[in-house]
């Protein structure tokens, strides 16, 4: 099993910042990407931003320039930093990461979800 744990959520002003943090531990054996998406109320589910083990990053139209991921390999945690942000981008925030683990051999793919943590912007 691999838990995500996720914090940096709250309330902001329109403009302002955030960051986010999502930690991944359990028995990994490799982490292929994580990333963050976002639930807003009455909307889908929807990617935000991803970055794969190798660097590459997808990064959603509507938060380019504004928000940056980045990823500490070395304690398998993924950030995103929150810039300009605006009334839009209130939604819960939920980390992911795919790979492979578990404390079996050969390892298997896991998708693990965090729990989520509210972000939200006032006008």
């Amino acid at each position: 099993q691999v838990q995500l744990v996720e914090s940096g959520g709250g309330l902001v002003q329109s403009g302002g910042s955030l960051t986010l943090s999502c930690s991944a531990s359990g028995s990994i054996y490799s982490i292929n990407g994580m990333g963050w998406y976002r639930q807003a109320p009455g909307k889908e589910r929807e990617s935000v931003a991803i970055r794969t083990s190798g660097g590459s990053t997808d990064i959603a139209d509507s938060v380019k320039g504004r928000f940056t991921i980045s990823r500490v390999s070395t304690d398998n945690t993924v950030y995103l930093q929150m810039n300009d942000l605006k009334p839009e981008d209130t939604a819960v925030y939920y980390c992911n990461a795919k790979g492979y683990g578990g404390s079996s051999w050969p390892p298997r793919v896991y998708d693990s979800w965090g729990q989520g943590t509210q972000v939200t912007v006032s006008s």
